[in-house]
C-alpha cells in the first residue's frame, strides 16, 4: 500500500462522527407472525413463518418447506401523508479501480458517479474514498460530508495507473469503514472493477474469504462490474459472501445511473448484518434453503441475508425432511433473526420456531401447497436453475441453443412470479447469446442468481 506523504488526501480522519418435544397448546394458525413495529425507538422489522401445509404426514417419511418473512415497515409517515419515513445516514466507502484499464472515458464516468455521491450526502453521513491500482491510496479518510467542493475536485483529480490490486483494495476499505461508529447508520462499501486481480493477494478463495470475513464485521459489500473483463464469478460470489448487490455494467455511461441506484437502496436501508439463525430437531434434514448453495453439515446453521430497505421482504424458504415420527405438534427448527436496525441504532432480534402437525388424515397433508409459499420455493428453485445453466456454458457442458432453451423456460417462470426486474436481465442475456456473446450473457445471469439469492421483494 502507498505511504507517499504526496499523495493527495481529502480531509481528516474522524474518530467518533456523531430438547425436541410435542407442542401443547399451540395455535394452529398457518401463519405465525411476530408484530410489526414501526413506532420511534421500536424495531424496523417484523418476521413472519408459514409452512408449506398446516399439517404433514405422521409415521412415514415427509418433506415440507417452511418461508421466513422478513419485513421492514415503510417508515414513521403519518396515514396519508406518504410513506418515504426518514433518510438512513450512511458510513460509506468509495472502493475505485483505477487501473491503466480504466483511462479515458470509464474513470471519466466514475468521477461523475463519485461526486453525485457527494452531492447527495449530508453533514449526518460519513464518506470514505480508497482508489486501487498497482498501489493502494486512501483518497479521503472517514469524514462527514460538511464542505463537498473539496471532496469532488479531490475526486476530479483522480487518473489511471497500472494493474489491480482488489485485494489491497478492499482490505483498506474495511479499516476506513471499522473506524466509524455505526449505530443508526447503513454501513456499505461500494467497489468498482473492470478487470481481474493482477496484484496482491489474487486467488479465488482468498478473494471470496475477505469479503466473508468482511460481512462478519458488519460490512456489506456491494461489486459493480464494469465492462467485459472483470471476472464476474469472482466478484459475484464475493458480493454474495458479503451480503450486498451486484451489478453488471456493460458500458461506461451507464456507471452514473448504477452508482445512484445503489444509493438511493442504502439511504433506505432499515436493517442491515442480517442472519437467520437456525437449530434444527434431531430427526430433521435440510434440503436447501435459499441463498445457500452448499448445505451445512450440522445441526446449528446460519444464513447470512442482505441489507432490507424500508418497505421490501426478504423471503427464506428452508427445505426440511422428516423421518418417521409420531402423531401430534412438533417443534421441527428452532432459531432467530437478528440484525443491526438503523432505526433503534441496537442489534434486535425476533425468536423463530417452525412448528407443524403430524397426522394420518391423507386429505390434510395432502392438501395444496401454500401459494405464498410455493411461489418462493419456485423463484428460489429458478436460483439454481440458472446457475446450472451458466455452469453447463463454461464448461461447455451445453451447447448455446440448449442454454436458450433453459433460459426461456426460467424467463417464463420469473414473469408468472412477477419478478420482473430478474426477467428482464434474462432477456439480456438471451439476446447476448442469440448474438453470440456468451461472455456478456454470463456476467448478465451472475446479477440475476445474486438477487434471486437474495429473497428480496418489494422496497
Amino acid at each position: 500500500m502507498n505511504n507517499d506523504p504526496n499523495k493527495t488526501v481529502l480531509g481528516a480522519p474522524v474518530g467518533d462522527p456523531n430438547r425436541t418435544q410435542a407442542m401443547t397448546g399451540f395455535d394452529p394458525a398457518r401463519t405465525t407472525a411476530m408484530a410489526a413495529a414501526s413506532l420511534p425507538g421500536e424495531p424496523s422489522l417484523s418476521v413472519a413463518v408459514t409452512p408449506s401445509r398446516e399439517a404433514t404426514l405422521a409415521n412415514g417419511p415427509a418433506r415440507e418447506q417452511f418461508l421466513i418473512e422478513v419485513t421492514a415497515g415503510s417508515g414513521n409517515a403519518l396515514p396519508g401523508v406518504g410513506d418515504a419515513g426518514p433518510r438512513t445516514a450512511v458510513n460509506l466507502c468509495l472502493v475505485i479501480d483505477r487501473s491503466g484499464s480504466m483511462e479515458g472515458s470509464p474513470l471519466e464516468y466514475v468521477k461523475q458517479a463519485c461526486q453525485y455521491v457527494v452531492d447527495m450526502l449530508s453533514p449526518n453521513d460519513v464518506l470514505s474514498i480508497v482508489t486501487f491500482e498497482e498501489t493502494v491510496d486512501l483518497l479521503m479518510p472517514p469524514q462527514r460530508v460538511t464542505n463537498k467542493q473539496p471532496i469532488k475536485d479531490g475526486i476530479g483529480r483522480l487518473t489511471a495507473g497500472n494493474t489491480t490490486d482488489l485485494y489491497g483494495g478492499i482490505s483498506m476499505a474495511a479499516q476506513q469503514l471499522g473506524q466509524t461508529e455505526a449505530a443508526g447508520r447503513a454501513t456499505r462499501m461500494v467497489v468498482l472493477s473492470d478487470g481481474d486481480p493482477t496484484t496482491g493477494i489474487k486467488d479465488f478463495a482468498s478473494l471470496v474469504q475477505l469479503a466473508a470475513d468482511i460481512k462478519a464485521r458488519g460490512i456489506t459489500v456491494t461489486f459493480l462490474g464494469f465492462g467485459p473483463d472483470y471476472n464476474e464469478e469472482l466478484l459475484a460470489s464475493m458480493s454474495k459472501k458479503a451480503g450486498g448487490n451486484y451489478y453488471f455494467i456493460p458500458r461506461p455511461e451507464l456507471i452514473p445511473e448504477i452508482f445512484r441506484t445503489e444509493l438511493d437502496k442504502l439511504m433506505t436501508v432499515a436493517a442491515g448484518n442480517l442472519d437467520v439463525e437456525l437449530s434444527l430437531a434431531r430427526w430433521v434434514s435440510l434440503r436447501g434453503a435459499t441463498g445457500l448453495s452448499v448445505i451445512p453439515t450440522e445441526r446449528t446453521f446460519s444464513i447470512p441475508l442482505t441489507d432490507v430497505e424500508r418497505g421490501s421482504t426478504i423471503q427464506v424458504v428452508v427445505d426440511l425432511d422428516f423421518a418417521n415420527h409420531p402423531l401430534g405438534w412438533y417443534r421441527v427448527a428452532h432459531g432467530r433473526v437478528v440484525w443491526d436496525d438503523t432505526q433503534t441504532g441496537k442489534r434486535e432480534r425476533q425468536d423463530l420456531d417452525l412448528t407443524i402437525e403430524f397426522t394420518a388424515d391423507a386429505a390434510r397433508y395432502g392438501a395444496p401447497v401454500d401459494p405464498r409459499v410455493a411461489q418462493a420455493y419456485q423463484i428460489a428453485s429458478a436460483s439454481r436453475a440458472v446457475e446450472k445453466t451458466i455452469m453447463g456454458l463454461k464448461t461447455q457442458q451445453i451447447t448455446a441453443a440448449a442454454a436458450i432453451a433453459d433460459l426461456q423456460k426460467t424467463q417464463a417462470l420469473l414473469v408468472q412470479q412477477g419478478r420482473t426486474s430478474e426477467a428482464q436481465e434474462v432477456t439480456m442475456a438471451l439476446r447476448a447469446l442469440q448474438l453470440g456473446d456468451a461472455g456478456t450473457a454470463e456476467k448478465t445471469l451472475m446479477g440475476t442468481i445474486v438477487n434471486l439469492d437474495q429473497g428480496k421483494t418489494g422496497g
